[in-house]
C-alpha cells in the first residue's frame, strides 16, 4: 500500500487529542503535508498531542461553526472524523449532550467537508455499538441493529446513516470505520474511560480491579496501532468508499483474563472486585469478523494483546505524572 497518497496533502482529524487521534496524527505526519487537528480537549489532554513540526492544533468544538470555518479554510484533502461524545455510561447520564456533539457535530462536519470537496471523509463508527443482540457474532458488516441500548449506540449509527446520505446524495467519498475495543498508549484513565486504561491505572496505585459481571464476558480488544494501519488505509483504498468496514482483532479475551494480565504486569496484589452487571451492558461476548478488512483494505492486526498490555503499561509508566495529574475519576 502507498501511504505516498498522503504527500503533499492536508489531513484533518477531528478528536486528535484522544487514543486513536494521538497515534493516527502522529503517523500521518510521516506522510501528509499537514496534519490539524481539532479538539476541544474536553476529555483529551494538550500534552498528548505529538509534537511534530507539520502538525498543527487548534483547539475548538465541532459545534462552532467558526472554527469549522478556520480548519476548513485551509481546505484539507482527507478529514478523519473521531470527535465524539464518547462512552455508553456517559450517554445514559447526559443523551442531550450526546445527541448534540455524536448528531449534530458530525451533521456539521459533513457539511463542511462536502463543501471544500475532500477526497475522502473517515468517520469512527464503533462495532461495539451499532451491533445488537440480535446480530450474530463474529459480527458481519450487514448485521447491524435499531435495538439498542444507550444513547451512544444509537448516536453512533446516525453518524453512519448522515455519512451514507452525504454518499448517496452527493457523492461524498466516505468510509465507515467501526472500531473494537480500541486500547493502546495515548488513553488516560477517567471516570467514563476504557476499562483497560482505568484497570491499568487502579492497578498501579494499588486497588483491587472492579469487574461488573462475572468476568466471563468477553471483549475483541484491538491494539491502537492496528486500527490506525486500518484508518489510513480506509483513506487511500478505492474500493473503501461507500462501505462499513470492522476494525478488530477478531479475537475474544475475558474480561477476568484481562484483569488478571494487568495485575501481574504491575505487581498489584489486591485482587479482583466484583459488582452487578450495568443495567444497559446486555453484550456479553463481543467478536467482529474481519474478512471485510482484510479483503478490502490487507488489514492484518499485527499486535497480540498481551504485547498490547506490555505496551500500554510502558507507556503510563513513561507518562505517570501526567497521566496522575490528568485523571479524573
Amino acid at each position: 500500500m502507498d501511504y505516498n497518497d498522503y504527500s503533499n496533502k492536508t489531513v484533518l482529524v477531528t478528536g486528535g487529542a484522544g487514543c486513536v487521534g494521538s497515534n493516527l496524527t502522529r503517523k500521518l505526519s510521516e506522510y501528509a503535508e499537514k496534519v490539524i487537528i481539532l479538539d476541544n480537549l474536553d476529555s483529551a489532554y494538550e500534552w498528548n498531542i505529538p509534537e511534530v513540526e507539520n502538525l498543527h492544533f487548534v483547539k475548538g468544538d465541532i459545534l462552532d461553526d467558526e472554527m469549522l470555518k478556520r480548519v476548513f479554510k485551509e481546505k484539507p484533502d482527507y478529514v478523519f472524523h473521531l470527535a465524539a461524545h464518547f462512552a455508553n455510561q456517559n450517554s445514559v447520564d447526559n443523551p442531550e449532550l450526546d445527541l448534540m456533539v455524536n448528531g449534530m457535530g458530525i451533521l456539521k462536519v459533513l457539511e463542511y467537508a462536502h463543501l471544500v470537496g475532500v477526497e475522502r471523509f473517515v468517520y469512527s463508527s464503533s462495532g461495539c455499538g451499532v451491533y445488537g443482540l440480535d446480530s450474530k457474532m463474529p459480527f458481519e458488516e450487514h448485521d447491524i441493529s435499531i435495538s439498542l441500548h444507550t444513547p451512544y449506540q444509537v448516536t453512533k449509527l446516525i453518524g453512519e446513516l448522515y455519512t451514507n446520505y452525504f454518499h448517496n446524495l452527493y457523492g461524498l467519498p466516505i468510509v465507515n470505520a467501526r472500531f473494537f475495543n480500541v486500547f493502546g498508549p495515548g488513553e488516560v484513565p477517567g471516570k467514563y474511560r476504557n476499562v483497560i486504561p482505568n484497570f491499568m491505572y487502579w492497578s498501579m496505585t494499588n486497588q483491587s480491579l472492579p469487574i461488573t459481571g462475572d468476568g466471563s464476558e468477553t471483549r475483541d480488544w484491538t491494539y491502537v496501532d492496528d486500527i490506525v494501519n486500518g484508518l489510513i488505509a480506509m483513506g487511500i483504498v478505492e474500493e473503501a468508499i461507500g462501505e462499513a468496514i470492522n476494525l478488530g482483532s477478531a479475537t475474544e479475551t475475558r474480561v477476568i483474563d484481562m484483569a488478571n494480565m494487568v495485575n501481574e504486569l504491575t505487581g498489584n496484589t489486591e485482587g479482583i472486585a466484583y459488582a452487578a452487571r450495568r443495567d444497559w451492558d446486555a453484550k456479553t461476548r463481543l467478536l467482529s469478523s474481519i474478512e471485510k478488512a482484510r479483503k478490502i483494505l490487507d488489514y492484518n492486526p499485527q499486535t497480540t494483546f498481551k504485547d498490547g498490555l506490555k505496551k500500554t503499561h510502558s507507556w503510563f509508566v513513561e507518562n505517570w505524572d501526567d497521566i496522575e495529574r490528568s485523571a479524573e475519576f
